[in-house]
């Protein structure tokens, strides 16, 4: 506070000044103009720059929080479809193009990925827990989330940060918060 008293202080000094009549008649010889020090002008540029790293930081962190609640919200209306899909048809579609989301883009410009359980030639990218036991029974559903790259296990570094469908749709949300 006693910097922004300051800094009030100096401002009052300099509209006084201003306030003058022209030439600054009022001044004695020797007074000390009024005005910033180059001390006083980098310690404000230092709060600004501090205040101004910590709104950015905020704000990141506030615009991942929304991509990832736009990929769960995208996951939750598509694993719709699919149900749809498989209530119309008595099995499930073979890709995401099947219900019209073959270009479907998740929030960081990352196709969703999608594996048919019913389909044996995807068994191995079937996503898996911590236990390597697969995390749904009929298919999965996924975004590739930030780093845009992705492996079975949950638990592995790349997919931490994926949106994952899972528990057959009873949970949607980060890897790195699932829990069986």
């Amino acid at each position: 506070m006693s910097l922004l008293f300051a800094l009030q202080h100096r401002w009052r000094a300099l509209v006084a000044r201003d306030s003058r009549a022209p030439g600054g008649e009022g001044r004695s010889r020797g007074a000390r103009r009024a005005g910033f020090t180059a001390v006083e002008l980098a310690v404000a540029i230092a709060i600004v720059s501090l205040l101004a790293t910590v709104a950015l930081g905020s704000y990141q962190r506030y615009r991942e929080r929304v991509q990832i609640a736009d990929a769960v919200t995208r996951i939750g209306a598509t694993s719709a479809l699919v149900n749809q899909y498989r209530s119309d048809h008595g099995t499930l579609p073979p890709d995401l193009a099947a219900v019209g989301l073959g270009a479907m883009l998740d929030p960081w410009g990352n196709p969703y990925q999608y594996v048919n359980h019913d389909d044996t030639n995807g068994k191995g990218a079937w996503r898996k827990d911590h236990n390597i036991v697969p995390i749904n029974s009929d298919y999965d559903l996924w975004s590739l989330g930030k780093d845009g790259r992705s492996s079975p296990p949950l638990t592995a570094a790349p997919s931490r940060d994926d949106v994952v469908r899972a528990n057959n749709g009873r949970f949607v949300g980060l890897a790195s918060q699932y829990d069986p």
